[in-house]
């Protein structure tokens, strides 16, 4: 190919708007592990697989404190937060990281919780504003799917 056609080629398929007038970027997505739970095998998985499907994954590792994960997502203009928990927490933690975005005005963000979260506090914590709630076995391909187009469906255009 010569290099004219090369760079005929790059400027049509290059970064620039996409057709539909919205930036054309990775979804940007921050996995978190809240609290004092170490186990972090399924939050390495996940940001793996939304790694794998083509998003940028910013993972905050262990031990981080609800006003860690908001100022990281905030920080890092993030499209999506992933919280991981298996400690039982997460209707302490999850509330405390609701507050702290709702605080800086961060209300285009989807929220999304994994972890060993009873059926019971499901509701509760859509309620609060989680999008989604995914426990054990979840497929990962259902959760790319599911920030994929929860994103599409935010205030934020990509």
């Amino acid at each position: 190919m010569s290099s004219e056609a090369a760079a005929s080629e790059s400027t049509e398929t290059g970064p620039g708007p996409a057709p539909s007038g919205t930036i054309d970027r990775k979804i940007r997505v921050v996995v978190a592990k809240p609290g004092l739970d170490g186990h972090d095998r399924g939050a390495k998985i996940i940001a793996r697989a939304l790694r794998d499907a083509g998003m940028e994954v910013i993972y905050t590792g262990l031990h981080q404190t609800p006003e860690q994960i908001a100022e990281t997502a905030i920080q890092e203009d993030a499209d999506a937060i992933g919280i991981s928990i298996l400690s039982g927490a997460h209707m302490t933690l999850v509330p405390k990281i609701v507050e702290l975005l709702e605080a800086q005005g961060v209300d285009d963000v989807l929220l999304t919780v994994g972890g060993t979260i009873p059926k019971r506090d499901i509701e509760d914590l859509k309620q609060l504003g989680v999008a989604g709630v995914f426990t054990p076995g979840t497929p990962t391909d259902d959760i790319v799917e599911f920030i994929r187009d929860g994103v599409k469906g935010r205030s934020r255009e990509l």
